[in-house]
């Protein structure tokens, strides 16, 4: 498929009328998530799910206090104001101050969201026009392209470069990018840190990047919902970059953070004309949501510094835990510098094919890990890749590492 390629619309018999709706067409193609497909796969084989980024403790309990004492308060079981309660939007500015010398309105320059799939699909459908071109980094996170075909955009995949032994991580080709750049290029997409790959942009490429922003006049959409779980170097905020903060949309989340995925407690931070741009239509999605959960993570973010390292430390050890089991069980392991996975390359185990290797896993072994092959446009480019998470119990890591030994013996 070309980079500038649309996905097919075909009619399919079950849509009434002579004509598929608008939505449909430029969703075609796109399918169920792998997600629901692996999650499924594991609950049906009894398997050790290392494929879906979700923790399997929950975060705090003074987080979770919080929320249920929210609830028998009365605090946020009705409509939250369309903005997000008060008390979030000032600890989000709070924390962008407190870490990164970022100075955001609550009033006007904060807006909470439902998680951050959601501020990637308001913020896109806000600054997008039809026909716009929005680069993306490739292998993307799956929301990334059906929020940009909901927009009517044309997603142009930035494709990270693999690590060699000159380059000994992932890393993005910025030659290339910069080339694919056009006059109908209207967005920038950027995860850092970057699920699945694990890289970190670091601060040269990031400046190259606000470079290219500003000689192109580019709004920069950064999700960065991985910014406290960096393992090697640190997060950068693009908005922290001379000219970015005009031009940058940062969106972030608690679920990562504060291990509480389920409650879907988003922020988007930005300009006053850019954070009402995405309000405008994040109106009309949810409207509002997590009015309890909302009162738990602005108490939740202002946890002191010792709950970031030591959650920070926790992950780094599980991380080395899985990577050095993987490694020694034959899979090419890249370096993680940062989220809650690990890519490997299955070609040392004499396998080629990510996907079938993925589908056949379950039974195989009783483990369940994710295709990086399915977030690729080529998906040759990503087919001998299979991402795995290590935001599980040590225990459970080990028992799944226990049970893909049986890789190496003979089917």
């Amino acid at each position: 498929m070309s980079h500038h390629a649309t996905p097919e619309a075909d009619h399919p018999k079950d849509v009434p009328g002579a004509r598929r709706p608008v939505l449909a067409s430029r969703l075609s193609g796109l399918g169920t998530t792998i997600f629901a497909e692996m999650s499924a796969l594991a609950v049906a084989t009894g398997s050790i799910n290392l494929g879906q980024g979700f923790p399997d403790t929950d975060g705090p309990a003074a987080v979770a206090e919080a929320a249920a004492r929210a609830i028998l308060e009365g605090r946020g079981n009705q409509y939250p104001p369309g903005p997000g309660i008060p008390e979030l939007r000032r600890a989000v500015a709070d924390h962008q101050a407190d870490w990164y010398g970022l100075e955001y309105d609550p009033d006007t320059e904060v807006l909470i969201t439902a998680g951050a799939t959601e501020a990637i699909a308001a913020a896109l459908l806000a600054v997008v026009n039809p026909g716009d071109e929005v680069i993306a980094f490739e292998p993307y996170y799956d929301s990334y392209a059906a929020c940009i075909a909901m927009a009517g955009g044309v997603r142009v995949p930035a494709t990270l470069r693999p690590p060699t032994q000159q380059h000994p991580r992932w890393h993005p080709d910025l030659d290339t990018l910069a080339a694919s750049i056009t006059s109908r290029t209207r967005a920038l997409l950027l995860n850092t840190p970057h699920n699945p790959t694990g890289m970190v942009l670091n601060e040269a490429e990031l400046r190259r990047l606000a470079q290219l922003a500003t000689q192109h006049d580019l709004i920069v959409i950064t999700d960065e919902v991985y910014e406290h779980l960096v393992f090697e170097g640190s997060h950068v905020p693009m908005a922290t970059l001379p000219g970015m903060r005009d031009r940058t949309v940062t969106i972030s989340s608690s679920g990562k953070t504060f291990s509480f995925t389920g409650w879907k407690i988003g922020w988007v931070t930005g300009t006053p004309e850019l954070v009402a741009a995405v309000r405008t239509t994040k109106q009309f999605l949810t409207y509002v949501s997590g009015g309890p959960f909302q009162y738990a993570i602005a108490e939740a973010l202002r946890l002191p510094r010792d709950y970031y390292a030591e959650m920070s430390e926790s992950l780094r050890a599980r991380r080395d835990l899985l990577a050095t089991g993987l490694a020694d069980l034959g899979f090419g392991v890249s370096a993680t510098e940062g989220t809650y996975f690990i890519t490997t390359d299955i070609r040392p185990l004499g396998e080629q094919d990510g996907l079938a290797f993925c589908r056949a896993l379950p039974e195989r072994c009783g483990v369940v890990a994710i295709p990086n092959a399915v977030f690729y446009d080529d998906k040759q480019a990503g087919l001998p890749f299979v991402r795995f998470t290590f935001c599980k119990q040590p225990q459970v890591l080990s028992a799944a590492l226990d049970r893909l030994a049986a890789l190496a013996k003979p089917e």
